[in-house]
């Protein structure tokens, strides 16, 4: 078979290796497209792995129609790769706070980790718990109760938070040990912070492979400087582009300045304007640079611009407005006794 027919689906007329003809390169998808034998009881064909536009009886079928089929399939993948690549996330690789239900800041300082169970949650929630938890004892204080300290309980798996750094690291490693991926990145981050980059890679890598999109950014990250690997372009590339698949805008926005430095300037606006949109803001300001040099029509920049405030508006609640003056109110608990400094 030609390498015309391994390409897009086309209407026009295809000959098959055995002489028939096809009207439709639908039915094409039918048959082997190496030996032309047609699927039926007796006989599963499975399509390629790469285009997925022609179907093959078996793997030698496969591995002779290769040198034909290879240009068309490559371009084809590319394709595809490019239709997952340059879709708009629904949201960023943080997701919603499993309680309100709102999204996650992008900043990693408006959300707790449950060190216990490894749920995220926004600080909002977290602050909301601990203020109704010192309600609670203040009501219940009584001579027999009077100064003890409050020991909160995980609202996902009823246990005591841990409350110091020890306590903190062996639940972490509980949940490590339970092969839970946001369990292997917090870890992976902590080897880093120590300069032990070798183990942290490994730990990245085991969270990557159990879908975690923050452990891909990073390692895009350690192939890029080097550390704990070799630097290797090609890695740092794949482990960028799945980032940014799973909705991690720090990881588009990368992409987006690869492409600009490589010329594809059309490239780079489109990750751009998604990372923007997730409520990026040096995307954003990286597209206000590119409409003053013409390179980014009107339309798009003001889609841009509400999309990133938007995205950012969606992260706001009253509960989380008032998180942030929560330090001194917790600073004043601690020292009347309420429950222990962390």
């Amino acid at each position: 078979m030609s390498a015309a027919v391994a390409g897009e689906v086309e209407s026009e007329k295809k000959m098959l290796p055995t002489g028939d003809v096809v009207e439709d390169s639908s039915e094409i998808m039918m048959c082997c497209a190496n030996c032309g034998v047609a699927a039926g009881d007796d006989t599963k064909l499975k399509k390629c792995n790469g285009c997925y536009l022609v179907k093959y009886c078996g793997v030698d079928c496969q591995r002779e129609h290769r040198p034909q089929h290879k240009e068309a399939c490559k371009k084809r993948a590319a394709e595809l790769r490019d239709e997952l690549l340059f879709r708009q996330p629904e949201s960023s690789h943080n997701g919603d706070c499993p309680i309100c239900c709102l999204p996650h800041s992008l900043d990693q300082k408006k959300s707790t980790m449950l060190p216990c169970c490894s749920k995220l949650i926004c600080d909002g929630c977290d602050c909301a718990d601990k203020k109704r938890q010192v309600d609670r004892i203040l009501r219940e204080r009584s001579s027999q109760n009077n100064g003890l300290n409050l020991q909160r309980k995980c609202l996902f798996c009823n246990i005591l938070v841990p409350s110091g750094p020890e306590d903190c690291m062996n639940h972490l490693m509980k949940r490590v040990k339970a092969n839970d991926s946001f369990a292997m990145c917090q870890l992976a981050g902590l080897l880093r912070a120590q300069g032990d980059y070798k183990n942290a890679v490994e730990y990245w890598t085991k969270s990557a492979g159990l879908g975690n999109i923050t452990a891909h950014h990073y390692l895009s990250l350690m192939y890029r400087l080097g550390h704990g690997v070799e630097k290797n372009k090609k890695k740092e590339l794949h482990h960028m582009q799945e980032a940014a698949i799973g909705g991690h805008p720090e990881a588009r926005h990368n992409l987006g300045t690869y492409e600009n430095g490589r010329g594809m300037h059309e490239r780079a606006v489109k990750h751009f304007i998604i990372a923007a949109n997730l409520g990026f803001d040096h995307s954003l300001a990286s597209l206000r640079i590119y409409y003053r040099e013409g390179k980014v029509s009107k339309d798009d920049f003001t889609a841009a611009l509400r999309g990133h405030q938007a995205s950012v508006d969606a992260t706001k609640s009253h509960q989380r407005e008032e998180a942030e003056g929560f330090a001194k109110w917790e600073l004043e608990c601690q020292r009347k006794g309420l429950f222990p400094s962390s």
